[in-house]
């Protein structure tokens, strides 16, 4: 579906246009919001996602995926206005409670929208299209920050909220995929025998395990960590804004996902990102030099943009059932879980001293790098 793919790249660029996103860490602190709040409010949401993934994978194949994408960004536009608005660590907490219920809603959901939108063959370029162009969005919002706005905040906040406001605006054009089950009473006792089924879907738990420790790492360190990495270089905010502009750039390697996995296989890219990844958190931990400190967030930020779409695509091709919203959300599930501790023990080591934050993120990409070439194997046994 030619129109549905369109208005999904539209989407994905105002959905990269988040104005803030170069000083969101320092944009909390500057309410008196501490890294170690910042990451039990992560906790916070990420255990109401947990809580939510289920029951809105199940929702989503019995009403529709459309409805579910029209609900989840009305509230993610609302969630972007109480951000513009917050003034300390409760109203934080409240926008991040909302993005919790935005994110289970969308999980397993977007993906599919693009998967069944693009056709197995041609999903994994879609994937990577749509990362590009939200990059593209990330870009050109960075860069307005950059130039324009200066320190002044709350401005680029509510240029946040109008990118939302077109995106919840976009999802209305969007043509269903999945019909709304019309005997619900059948479809929820079916709902059952899916999630067993998926629980005993090894390949896909085992891929959602690896892209799971992979993904949150990579999330903690480039969000996060790396605005207090580049602090401790002595680098100002507006050298970490251009910093984080020039960075971006580098994201639109999820364009080049689909031909190298042609060339080098599924296995060969997660074992060489896996591993670049794992060495350079630990680089970021023994260093202070600002060029070093860009470098080694730059291998992670390339690794995370080359490896997305595969990790989309894999998961997938890995889904056996027709419900494929709940499969999914269950396997985000699983993420959640995850997220949840590795998100605490990350805020507490960087509280205590960045290096032993990044050292963790370390050994819990080369954790998921084992669990992905584990799967990666016993995938290619089976077939």
């Amino acid at each position: 579906m030619k129109r549905n793919l369109h208005i999904l790249y539209a989407i994905s660029f105002f959905e990269g246009m988040v104005f803030y996103s170069s000083v969101s860490t320092l944009y909390r602190q500057a309410v008196g919001v501490s890294v170690f709040q910042m990451t039990v409010i992560e906790t916070v949401s990420w255990g109401l996602s947990f809580a939510l993934e289920l029951p809105w994978g199940i929702v989503a194949d019995r009403i529709g995926y459309k409805r579910v994408m029209v609900l989840s960004y009305g509230l993610y536009f609302v969630s972007k206005i109480i951000f513009w608005r917050a003034g300390g660590f409760s109203d934080f907490l409240v926008e991040r409670v909302l993005l919790a219920i935005v994110v289970s809603g969308l999980s397993g959901v977007d993906s599919s929208f693009i998967y069944l939108s693009a056709g197995e063959e041609k999903s994994q370029r879609a994937f990577g299209v749509c990362g590009a162009l939200e990059t593209a969005g990330v870009l050109a919002s960075t860069g307005v920050y950059a130039l324009f706005l200066g320190e002044d905040l709350r401005l680029a906040a509510f240029l946040t909220v109008l990118s939302y406001l077109a995106v919840f605006v976009l999802t209305f054009f969007l043509v269903e995929v999945r019909p709304a089950e019309r005997d619900r009473r059948a479809g929820l006792r079916a709902s059952v025998d899916i999630l067993k089924d998926t629980l005993k879907n090894r390949p896909l738990m085992r891929l959602v395990l690896a892209f799971a420790l992979f993904g949150e790492t990579g999330h903690m360190v480039t969000v996060f960590l790396n605005q207090l990495q580049y602090t401790k270089a002595g680098l100002s905010y507006t050298a970490i804004s251009a910093i984080y502009m020039v960075m971006t750039l580098t994201e639109f390697a999820t364009v080049f996902s689909e031909p190298l996995t042609k060339k080098v296989k599924a296995r060969g890219m997660g074992l060489v990102f896996f591993t670049l990844s794992a060495a350079a958190c630990i680089a970021l931990a023994l260093t202070a030099d600002p060029v070093l400190s860009v470098a080694g967030v730059l291998v992670l930020s390339v690794s995370s943009a080359l490896l997305s779409p595969l990790a989309a695509k894999l998961e997938n091709d890995a889904v056996t059932v027709a419900d494929r919203a709940t499969a999914l959300s269950m396997g985000a599930l699983a993420a959640d879980i995850l997220a949840a501790g590795l998100d605490l023990v990350f805020g507490w080591l960087a509280d205590t001293a960045l290096p032993l934050a990044m050292l963790f993120g370390a050994a819990v990409i080369l954790a998921g790098g084992a669990v992905f070439l584990r799967a990666v194997r016993a995938e290619k046994a089976e077939s």
